[in-house]
Parts: structure tokens; sequence; C-alpha cells
């Protein structure tokens, strides 16, 4: 079970526009943001990923390093990446089963579904959004079982500027 203010497991993953995403490597002024999306075949993910795309610079200028991965090969990471035009948002891909189960991530099976026309994975990782510390400690982590009601994007940024300007604290660590 993930703990906040403890080290956060190591994340490490390519990215579709080449070289790899490592929290350990992040020096982010004030978070890192790994946000988790269920992949290609989610039309819940294109809507978050536009929308976060759109915010990116919200995000930056508030010193967080985002990056979005699922468990995705490259080819449909790619195809993300280019089709729902997340051109400012850096794309992760091969987020492994067993690490997706260590972050806490609930895993769904397809059981030979067709999502809007996409084939679903056999396995694939429910939606998660995490934020750590530039120590690489967990701040904070936002699990799904369901593609639905993930933390807005708006009230995020608006706790982050809380964060940094009373240095609020983690919580859940006890």
């Amino acid at each position: 079970m993930l703990k906040t203010r403890q080290p956060a497991p190591e994340m490490s993953f390519p990215l579709v526009t080449g070289g790899r995403w490592t929290l350990a490597e992040r020096k982010p002024d004030a978070l890192s943001m790994v946000v988790a999306y269920r992949g290609l075949h989610c039309p819940q993910c294109r809507n978050y990923l536009q929308e976060l795309n759109g915010k990116m610079e919200d995000f930056a200028g508030r010193g967080v390093d985002v990056v979005a991965v699922s468990s995705d090969g490259r080819e449909r990471a790619m195809a993300a990446k280019t089709d729902w035009d997340l051109a400012k948002l850096p794309i992760a891909y091969d987020l492994a089963i067993e690490k997706a189960r260590e972050l806490g991530l609930a895993i769904s099976t397809s059981r030979g579904k067709t999502s809007i026309g996409i084939e679903e994975p056999a396995l694939f990782n429910e939606p998660g959004l995490f934020l750590m510390k530039p120590d690489a400690t967990l701040y904070a982590a936002f699990l799904q079982t369901t593609p639905f009601a993930r933390p807005p994007l708006d009230q995020l940024l608006k706790a982050i500027d809380f964060i940094k300007e009373k240095g609020y604290p983690a919580r859940g660590e006890a």
C-alpha cells in the first residue's frame, strides 16, 4: 500500500517522443505528477488528457512536471498522442501491469470487448493520478476503479496553489 511522506515506488517509462521519464531524475520546483490513463480505447481518457494538454502551461507555471502513462504499447500510445492532439503533454507507455498493481491501480480485463471501435487490451490499468514532492516522496494519490470521476484539473491547480502558499503537508501517513 502506498503511503504519503514515504518514497514513491520507482517509476520509469519510455516516452513516445524518445527517451525516458524517470521519477528519480526529475527535479521539479514543486511536484511531479503522473497521470495513469486506461489507453487508446478510452474516450474518457481522451477528454481528460485533452483538458490536461490545454493546462500544461498552468501546471508548468506552478513548478509541476507532468507525464501521462498507460499500459498501451508504443504504437497505441503514439496514436493517442497524435489522434488526441496532445502536443504539449508528454506521453509514456508500457506501464507494466505488475508496476500498475504496485502503484495501487485497479486492473481490468477486456473480456474481448471493443470500445469506440478500438479493441481493448486483454489487461489494462484503470486511472490514477500521483503527486510526488521533489524528493520523490508521495504527496497524494487519486485512484479510480472506473474511467469516471477523476480529479478536476482546475481544482487540482487551486490545491497546488494552496499547498505551495501554506506549505501544506501531505496527509494520510498514519
